[in-house]
């Protein structure tokens, strides 16, 4: 595509958002930058004078769900580009369509760890670093997972008696199956595992998996608080509680750590 004296489009990032500023769309960052740009460059002058009138058309085409695909916009211009221009605009309203849904994903898994877990939580599987400081002076934060162990009342617990892994598990009945919280003591790592509800049909759901580090978790005699303190993990099962025949530790080559049985 030329420009106003015959230069070829540079296909620079920043004149790539002329679209999504005639749309409105940019941050007030990128907006800033790119009206810094348009002061000295001609061409994205001529592509904004070109989209004049199209901003109602372009912030229809921003919000459509994804699910609906993107119009043929070479027939729904009342006031029509390039074709190249037009063809540019809709990959690039699209991808900032995109763009937006992601970031209102972000804001919504943060709202929901914040709903779920307290505005200080920042982990939901916890051992030795089960707490942490926001900053200084403030309260430590509780991980989700030794929150709920703490509040549910129906556990079970068992030793092995060849590893010496040491295991409670607490759970509780929802609408959806079985909410488990795992509480670890005595196990070094470095082992990834995974706690495995059994049920009384011989069924295997994998409720929830981790990584131990080397010092290990929940070693009474260690020289750390990091590595005294037990792991607390927490997840879902299928299976409704009276459902379940014993949940296992299972690491991930096959080993059992320990069963429970519930």
């Amino acid at each position: 595509m030329q420009g106003p004296r015959g230069q070829q489009n540079p296909g620079d990032n920043i004149h790539e958002t002329v679209g999504a500023y005639a749309l409105g769309i940019l941050d007030d960052a990128e907006a800033t930058a790119f009206e810094a740009h348009l002061a000295t460059c001609e061409w994205c002058g001529q592509q904004l004078d070109e989209l004049a009138g199209m901003e109602p058309m372009l912030a229809a085409l921003a919000d459509l769900p994804a699910s609906q695909g993107t119009p043929a916009i070479g027939e729904s211009l009342a006031a029509r580009p390039s074709p190249q221009l037009a063809e540019r605009l809709v990959d690039e309203v699209s991808e900032r369509r995109a763009v937006k849904r992601r970031r209102g994903l972000y804001l919504v898994a943060a709202a929901a760890a914040l709903i779920i877990g307290g505005p200080l939580t920042v982990m939901a599987v916890s051992g030795g670093d089960s707490t942490t400081t926001a900053s200084p002076g403030m309260a430590m934060a509780t991980s989700p997972a030794k929150a709920a162990f703490d509040v549910m009342t129906d556990k079970k617990s068992a030793t092995d008696p060849s590893t010496k892994v040491n295991a409670v598990v607490a759970i509780e009945k929802k609408d959806w199956g079985t909410h488990a919280v795992l509480q670890l003591k005595n196990v070094k790592g470095p082992l990834k595992c995974s706690l495995i509800a059994v049920g009384k049909n011989g069924e295997r759901e994998t409720v929830t998996s981790w990584s131990v580090p080397n010092w290990g978790y929940g070693i009474a005699d260690a020289k750390t608080e990091q590595a005294k303190n037990p792991l607390y993990v927490h997840g879902g099962a299928a299976f409704t509680p009276n459902q379940i025949d014993h949940f296992e530790v299972m690491t991930f080559d096959g080993k059992r750590l320990v069963e429970v049985n519930v």
